[in-house]
């Protein structure tokens, strides 16, 4: 296959150690990956590796207990909580008209804000407290120092995306000073018979400015290349997938890609995911960087916020949120 039609991987190992030219050596791998495929992978990262096999457990425990227990913890209008199979549908795709719901069941973690927390106390949308499974010892603990791990990569990551694009290593500190995330935990049970239209995700693009997917040693993703080709994610031992969104394409002007991917699970057993999905601060106004506009090219999208675009993009997508609507309405 062409360059642009495998995904690359970045070594982060030099970066990280703080090697010299490594920061821009890195940042054009980036710019190469995030403008010709919209996918790469990294090595050398830095989480380790016993943690994410910890968390892969704990993921397998939560949807291991009863769907009553399950439902207890619902996802809310947060988007957090506990989402059933087949409780969402892919009606956003630009790829594919998706009309059945995801075989998938997912929980979804935020920060873990407590409940005195400012934002929390008044209702502010998707800044809640998170909803924690409960008679499951130990869980909080693990997946929250996960997510801290996660948060932690990110904002080494970011100044990567800053060198990518022109503009100081710096220019994305403000941005994600207590950037807002989520954790989905996802369950796909396996998939004996290929029904049409039926997916364990179906082809979509994320909403996020990075999405970190840990490594997983079951496969069942595919990426669609720019040449509109389906390819699978090879399991690479380590590493993890990366992958940008809707709000990159925003931030970026379309220069950096929100690549359409989908996920099946054809395995013969069960397949677990742990994707982190990170954008900048609730309030920071979501716009065209400097370096992708100008005479000949202007902003394609207007200015948003993380919250305005995050509840249009619920309405259309959580099923199991609007049949409750519905449910209160009546």
């Amino acid at each position: 296959m062409s360059t642009t039609e495998t995904i690359p991987v970045i070594d982060l190992g030099p970066y990280l150690a703080g090697q010299p030219g490594a920061m821009e050596a890195a940042a054009a791998e980036l710019r190469f990956a995030l403008t010709e495929i919209g996918f790469y992978f990294i090595v050398n990262h830095g989480v380790p590796p016993e943690q994410v096999r910890d968390v892969f457990r704990q993921a397998a425990r939560f949807h291991a207990q009863p769907i009553e227990r399950k439902m207890e913890i619902r996802i809310d209008r947060h988007n957090v909580g506990y989402l059933p199979l087949r409780g969402d549908t892919l009606r956003t795709s630009t790829v594919q008209k998706v009309t059945r719901a995801n075989f998938n069941e997912a929980l979804f973690i935020a920060r873990d804000l407590p409940p005195d927390h400012p934002d929390a106390r008044v209702d502010r949308r998707f800044r809640s407290v998170n909803q924690w499974p409960a008679n499951l010892p130990g869980f909080r603990e693990s997946v929250a120092g996960y997510c801290d791990t996660m948060e932690r990569l990110v904002l080494k990551l970011v100044p990567l995306y800053a060198r990518a694009l022109g503009l100081p290593a710096t220019w994305f500190d403000g941005p994600f000073r207590d950037c807002q995330y989520k954790l989905r935990m996802t369950h796909y049970p396996h998939q004996d018979v290929m029904v049409d239209d039926e997916f364990g995700i179906a082809p979509h693009t994320d909403t996020s400015f990075l999405t970190l997917l840990a490594p997983n040693e079951v496969p069942g993703l595919s990426i669609r290349t720019q040449s509109g080709k389906w390819i699978d994610a090879p399991a690479l031992p380590g590493a993890y997938v990366v992958n940008g969104g809707q709000f990159l394409q925003r931030w970026t002007n379309d220069v950096f890609l929100a690549t359409p991917h989908r996920a099946i699970n054809r395995s013969g057993g069960e397949r677990y995911a742990l994707a982190f999905f990170c954008d900048s601060n609730i309030d920071w106004p979501v716009a065209a960087v400097p370096t992708t506009v100008g005479p000949d090219k202007p902003p394609k999208y207007p200015t948003t916020s993380y919250t305005d675009y995050m509840v249009q993009y619920q309405k259309r997508t959580y099923d199991l949120l609007a049949d409750a609507n519905r449910d209160a309405a009546e």
